[in-house]
């Protein structure tokens, strides 16, 4: 018996505790947001939810996180990659 089987899944009722994506007993999926409640099932009626996939706020646009992007006048490039074809040197012999 794993450690999962002795968590209590959430019921509908409570407060969401994590943004996410939860499914109910039935498999119906909704994304729900922290602070909201759980809603009931329209024919099972109050349902257990587990959470299926976590909310990420970064790309949710499909845009890169913009603190991954150099910038232009960042004066300390030393060590950073700035170039996808770029690698670091690796001080190995044999390696550039």
């Amino acid at each position: 018996m794993s450690s999962d089987d002795k968590d209590m899944l959430p019921l509908s009722g409570e407060h969401v505790e994590i943004d996410g994506v939860y499914e109910d007993e039935d498999g119906h999926a909704q994304h729900l947001k922290r602070g909201q409640h759980f809603p009931a099932d329209l024919v099972l009626g109050k349902s257990e939810w587990k959470l299926t996939e976590y909310a990420f706020d970064n790309h949710h646009e499909g845009k890169t996180d913009e603190r991954l992007v150099p910038k232009e006048n960042d004066t300390d490039k030393l060590g950073k990659i700035t170039h996808p074809r770029k690698e670091k040197k690796s001080g190995h012999p044999g390696h550039p």
